[in-house]
């Protein structure tokens, strides 16, 4: 069997090796496009990964899929974390994260802080309620998950590589 050196001859950047994959990276390569870099420095990895993000789901609690390890050859979160500080991604604040967590959990934060009525409250009346009595400060110490949103600047990249997007297996809705 050839080494990781071997297999990876050819292309233009080694991907990263994740040791769980190890096995499957030297027997199903990393295809060489998925290794060439954009005129910003961005990995397709990173594109995917943006549109991931575009969906509005993805979470600091979201597990990263097997496909940017093996497909793509990048460490997900090493690279999530590159495009926070690149400024393509931003973690949300408190209040956006919002609509990750369940009804129950909002009304429990509601509860905290003697608020009537929450029977009654659809969805909308519970985060106005919340806006109401608390601030984002506060509301950041009751709960960890936040969401991922794409900026400008990764929007923009985005829509320059409708091709790398293209490539990626889609879901049929």
């Amino acid at each position: 069997m050839k080494n990781f050196n071997q297999v990876y001859a050819n292309h233009a950047e080694l991907p990263y090796f994740a040791p769980q994959y190890q096995e499957e990276l030297l027997k199903k390569p990393v295809p060489k496009r998925n290794m060439v870099r954009t005129a910003e420095g961005l990995l397709p990895g990173h594109i995917i990964m943006l549109w991931r993000i575009s969906f509005g789901t993805y979470t600091n609690q979201s597990s990263h899929h097997k496909y940017f390890y093996t497909s793509y050859g990048i460490d997900a979160q090493k690279e999530l974390d590159w495009l926070l500080q690149g400024n393509y991604v931003r973690l949300n604040t408190a209040f956006e994260s919002l609509k990750h967590l369940a009804m129950p959990k909002l009304k429990e934060f509601l509860q905290l802080q003697h608020v009537k009525g929450l029977s009654k409250m659809k969805r909308r009346d519970v985060e106005e309620a919340l806006a109401k009595v608390y601030s984002n400060e506060e509301l950041e110490r009751l709960f960890d998950l936040r969401g991922y949103q794409i900026t400008d600047k990764g929007k923009a990249v985005l829509e320059r590589y409708p091709d790398i997007v293209a490539k990626h297996p889609q879901k049929k809705f």
